[in-house]
């Protein structure tokens, strides 16, 4: 999928065929020195988060002349969004459960000093 930065592709490790996620993001797009830095601060902050349970995990970066690639474990359920159009309507005993997921994700976050600044469905 595309994002606002990079694209992810769908890679296997070819030892175990373990299928991940690798955001690739060309260095083209990193206009000035705090693009390139701000990068670099999310590769840190995922790491720091990758513990927790509801947290993508960040498996390694890579890095070339073209592009700066984040290989992450693969989320192959979807978006929260994505759910939300298929599934018609949540009970309130359901929707209680995601927030308090969503909830108990932002509150690490804040923990560890990080703001999350794009809280939506399609992030979840």
């Amino acid at each position: 999928g595309r994002g606002q930065f990079g694209t992810t592709y769908l890679c296997t490790y070819r030892p175990t065929g373990d299928l991940y996620a690798c955001k690739s993001i060309p260095k083209r797009k990193l206009l000035c020195k705090e693009d390139y830095e701000d990068v670099w601060r999310e590769i840190q902050i995922m790491h720091h988060l990758s513990e927790h349970p509801n947290v993508v995990q960040i498996k390694g970066t890579y890095e070339d002349s073209v592009f700066v690639h984040l290989v992450m474990e693969l989320c192959a359920g979807g978006e929260l969004f994505d759910r939300i159009l298929l599934k018609g309507h949540y009970s309130e005993r359901e929707a209680a459960q995601l927030i308090k997921t969503i909830v108990g994700v932002v509150e690490t976050c804040h923990s560890l000093g990080v703001m999350h600044r794009d809280l939506k469905p399609e992030n979840f």
